[in-house]
């Protein structure tokens, strides 16, 4: 598996999609388990510099983005590493420029970023559900690649990746969730009347990604319908932008800490 086999910087068919990977769930953990450790040494890499990053999520409704979002945190320490859950803007957002509550909430040096559901709602559910006019979700893609060029221009690291499923697969965890009383809280009213709209939302996806995606910050579409594939395909993408050019040797100890080691403990470490 390669990031680049889920690239995608030119119109997508969704509805053409049929190939739908899975992997034995053992196989799963190992390399997941390596990607995790990949990505704490990402994150150690990138403190103290000037290198941060952004990861936007975006799928389907029960495509899996929890998921995914999980196993970063079970890998990655909070304090330099945060999610934001976008969900519809409420009291002095709704008077703001929409992109407005993301600049606020970019990373800063040395951060690592997730976004659950992004400015892409814009031309998404807003466009879908009538928010936002016509006139404005089509102004919006011009600035979105606007503010995308800002942030990679400003040493920003950004991966942008959709979550595909299938309508029937999509109906199978809606019903999986119902039965969990631990999961029912995942699911909404809107859940079930966006799927009254699959195929408006079909067409505006196809669309972002034909507007968005460019060779600097393409699109990475994973066919998710085998959850451990979409997140392992996910996990793939990320390591490889993040590190990217990236020295994952951990930091040599500082002197002082080695020093004191080796006068209160008597250890004296290899290369010291």
């Amino acid at each position: 598996m390669k990031s680049s086999d889920f690239v995608v910087i030119r119109r997508p068919r969704l509805s053409a999609i049929k190939r739908f990977p899975a992997v034995e769930f053992a196989d799963y953990e190992r390399r997941l388990a390596e990607m995790q450790e990949t990505l704490q040494r990402v994150q150690q890499a990138y403190l103290g510099t000037a290198n941060r990053a952004i990861i936007v999520l975006e799928g389907w409704d029960t495509a899996g983005k929890g998921g995914v979002i999980r196993r970063l945190g079970w890998a990655l320490d909070p304090r330099s590493f945060k999610v934001h859950a976008i969900a519809a803007p409420v009291g002095r957002e709704k008077v703001l420029h929409y992109l407005q509550r993301f600049w606020e909430r970019l990373p800063e040096w040395g951060q690592i970023v997730v976004f659950d559901r992004s400015w892409y709602g814009r031309v998404l559910v807003e466009r879908v559900e009538g928010f936002a006019e016509p006139a404005e979700w089509h102004r919006a893609f011009g600035e979105i690649r606007d503010f995308e060029r800002f942030l990679l221009d400003d040493n920003t690291r950004l991966v942008k990746i959709f979550l595909h499923i299938t309508p029937d697969e999509q109906l199978r965890r809606f019903q999986a969730r119902l039965i969990d009383p631990l999961k029912r809280w995942k699911l909404s009213y809107e859940d079930f009347r966006n799927r009254d709209h699959w195929k408006e939302y079909e067409t505006a996806i196809e669309d972002m990604v034909e507007e968005t995606a460019t060779k600097r910050a393409p699109w990475y579409l994973v066919p998710a319908n085998d959850k451990p594939f979409g997140r392992l395909a996910a996990f793939r993408i990320i390591v490889d932008r993040l590190s990217a050019g990236i020295d994952l040797e951990p930091h040599a100890l500082n002197p002082l800490v080695a020093k004191a080691a080796q006068d209160l403990l008597g250890i004296k470490l290899p290369g010291d």
